[in-house]
């Protein structure tokens, strides 16, 4: 074969396709094999602060009054590369906030402000959040001046409910702690649409019922925050856009009054802009060239700034006084009627059949021209649904009333993803619990731990038993948005006692033995859950020969019927569990995927995902006692079989159903176990047969049973905030 000399023609010494998921990547290649990618991809080789930087204690350096102070001069210093609107920044921050914290999904708990991924595709290039770059850049002295000491997530958030506060808005609190991440998420599933805009018919199996849309989305279409401004679609029809407006805000953890307060205290400032022709602007901020600096959009045809400003299409504002946080929204909303019109960029629009010159809003740089004021179609929603109308009418005769939802719902909407109160960090953290923070009551921690363990070890209760019960306890955490976990011991209250997935029968159980120990000993039930899973863990070591001390930490407390909000923790119910070996149903997705997607919201490594799987077997912890991946003969015992059995060539493995396996004798055909693909998995992957195969050898049962320990207590611990604040 004729060799071609570097440096000649048509040659060149650099990898293509290495910086895509195109060319000659695995993923382009072998496009159905399992993606471990989400489970590394905030690795600390990303982080250029290094291992030991921990932003929760730097924030607590930050001089939060000058911060602040420096924020509200901010919102009126305009720039002249990038004007303000009327002078004050306030609309454009308060969408950077919007659009940040609105990204989040009950479902899965994924998106949201409260890692400032908004900086990276492909949220900063989504045709909801043009414009939005500039946002960030008009933020950069201020990151630059207070550096580490404030995150790009704290720092965007705060951008907004300080443009509030800067109009008159006295505001519910703000939280600091946001850490920033420095990579792209790729464990957001935003939709399989592979153009922006796309038909809302590619989200909804039904179109007459929009609670059909694909879960965990949120948004109606690829590349929205919420829904369509123009319409379902682009056409207008307020009763069809309430409809999808319930439904998106719904599966933001909002109910009817809150999205009633978020869209009118939203719209009482700020405007849209739509003055000009999209077809000048540039290309987004991922395609756009360098020259550009990160930045997208830009118009190099013509003027494309202050009046001339084009970003959503529809052009206009809200209030006669959109610097005002006031009660011009409802007086304009309900005190016109309304016409659908096209914006000078040709987007639908709602503008007044009649209005007065005095109330309509003055241009953004020239207060001596008056403009026709606007309403989206999610805001005739407001107006046209019956529901919504009644609470519209309701703000919009007490004011007070109004301001009070509107700053509790941005509250809530700021800080959704945060987690429970106690990660919130400075002076304007709110006293109040409130409910969707999930609040917990302190624990106890000066009960006797080594007396509760021996009634444990002496209740009668199996090591499966203790350990599956633990682990349906715990395994609910999620690191999205921080909810879940074992502290609060809530898979004793409704929904959790009642979900499929955690057994009752055997839930019951176990808890009428564990609950009465924990009373007489003034530990909180939670505290004894984890124990006893804890217990079961020691006893199986000290079986497989390795006698070890599973840390332990008292001072998680019980949470009450009270303290939580049933209804919501319907998003953390489990479908499928690898670990234990479970699918509630058959699903288009397989056993492994659905076991990734567990592994990535509980915060484990591939490497960890392994061992547990192969410990949760051998100790005979699979939902409803089935003998799936089960490859030994010493249930109960925390030996590496699971690992020497998988990858014994001695054994082959059958197909007998979807999701089923025979594992047989190869010489004799015999049967020995079965299995599943969440079993085989780890023997069929190259990477997770690398790890399996670590534990497989004849040296790897004290490492196995060290590791083992190790990731179940990361587990455990998960939501101990208390012991990391």
């Amino acid at each position: 074969m004729e060799q071609t000399k570097p440096g000649a023609a048509g040659t060149c010494p650099v990898m293509h396709g290495a910086q895509t998921a195109t060319g000659s990547s695995n993923t382009a290649w072998w496009p159905n094999a399992l993606n471990l990618d989400i489970l590394h991809q905030h690795d600390t080789k990303t982080n250029p602060l290094g291992a030991d930087f921990d932003y929760r204690e730097e924030v607590k350096k930050l001089d939060f009054a000058a911060l602040k102070k420096d924020m509200h001069a901010l919102m009126t210093d305009s720039q002249a590369w990038w004007p303000a609107d009327w002078g004050h920044y306030g609309g454009l921050m308060i969408r950077l906030s919007w659009h940040a914290a609105g990204s989040y999904r009950l479902a899965d708990g994924r998106g949201g402000g409260g890692t400032g991924n908004q900086r990276f595709a492909p949220l900063n290039s989504w045709p909801d959040n043009v414009n939005l770059d500039k946002a960030r850049r008009l933020l950069w002295p201020l990151k630059k001046k207070y550096g580490n000491k404030v995150s790009w997530a704290d720092l965007m958030i705060l951008a907004g409910t300080i443009a509030y506060e800067s109009m008159g808005l006295k505001i519910f609190g703000f939280g600091f702690g946001r850490a920033d991440i420095w990579a792209p998420e790729k464990d957001t599933y935003w939709g399989s649409e592979k153009e922006w805009l796309a038909p809302t018919e590619n989200r909804y199996s039904s179109d007459d019922n929009r609670e059909s849309l694909e879960n965990p989305l949120s948004a109606v279409q690829m590349g929205l925050i919420y829904v369509n401004p123009e319409g379902v679609d682009g056409k207008p029809d307020p009763m069809r856009t309430a409809r999808d407006v319930r439904e998106t805000f719904k599966r933001m953890a909002m109910d009817d009054e809150e999205t009633v307060a978020l869209t009118a205290g939203g719209h009482t400032v700020g405007k849209t802009h739509g003055n000009g022709s999209a077809d000048n602007l540039g290309p987004e901020p991922e395609a756009a060239d360098l020259e550009d600096q990160g930045m997208g959009w830009m118009n190099k045809t013509t003027r494309g700034i202050g009046r001339d400003t084009v970003t959503s299409g529809i052009e206009g504002a809200w209030t006669t006084n959109p610097t005002k946080f006031d009660m011009g929204y409802f007086e304009m909303l309900l005190g016109h009627e309304w016409e659908v019109r096209k914006s000078p960029a040709g987007a639908n629009q709602w503008m007044p059949v009649d209005i007065r010159q005095e109330d309509m809003p003055v241009d953004v740089e020239d207060p001596g021209i008056r403009c026709m004021p606007i309403m989206t179609d999610a805001d005739m929603a407001m107006k046209v649904d019956p529901t919504y109308r009644a609470i519209l009418e309701r703000f919009a005769k007490d004011p007070a009333a109004f301001e009070d939802a509107f700053a509790r719902a941005w509250f809530k909407l700021t800080h959704r993803d945060m987690g429970p109160k106690v990660r919130y960090i400075g002076p304007d953290v709110p006293a109040e619990d409130l409910i969707w923070q999930d609040p917990v009551p302190a624990g106890a921690t000066g009960w006797d731990v080594d007396s509760v363990k021996a009634r444990i070890a002496a209740s009668g209760l199996s090591i499966a038993e203790v350990v599956a019960t633990a682990w349906d306890s715990a395994r609910t955490y999620r690191g999205s948005d921080m909810r879940g976990g074992a502290n609060g011991a809530r898979i004793r209250l409704a929904p959790q006692k009642d979900w499929e997935g955690n057994e009752p029968e055997r839930l019951n159980k176990v808890l009428s033995v564990l609950e009465p120990i924990a009373a007489e000993a003034g530990a909180s039930v939670a505290d004894v859950i984890v124990l006893a899973g804890n217990v079961g863990i020691e006893q199986a070591a000290r079986k497989a020969g390795f006698p070890v001390s599973v840390p332990f930490a008292p001072g998680r407390g019980d949470a009450t019927d009270e303290q939580t909000d049933a209804e919501s923790f319907d998003a953390l119910e489990p479908l499928a569990d690898g670990y234990r070996n479970w699918m509630k149903k058959p699903y288009a997705v397989t056993a492994e995927e659905m076991m990734l997607d567990r592994t990535q919201l509980l915060g484990l490594t591939a490497h960890e995902m392994t061992v547990l799987v192969g410990g949760m077997r051998v100790l005979g912890t699979n939902h409803g006692g089935t003998a799936h991946g089960v490859f030994t003969d010493r249930v109960g015992e925390l030996t590496t079989d699971f690992f020497v059995n998988l990858t014994d060539m001695a054994n082959t493995w059958v197909p007998t159903g979807r999701n089923s396996y025979e594992v047989r004798d190869r010489a004799t055909g015999t049967a020995k176990w079965t299995a599943t693909r969440a079993d085989l998995v780890f023997g069929s992957n190259a990477i997770l047969r690398a790890y399996a195969e670590v534990y497989a050898q004849d040296d790897a049962g004290e490492k196995f049973v060290k590791d083992f320990v190790a990731a179940w207590t990361k587990v455990m611990d998960a939501d101990r905030f208390d012991l990391r604040a």
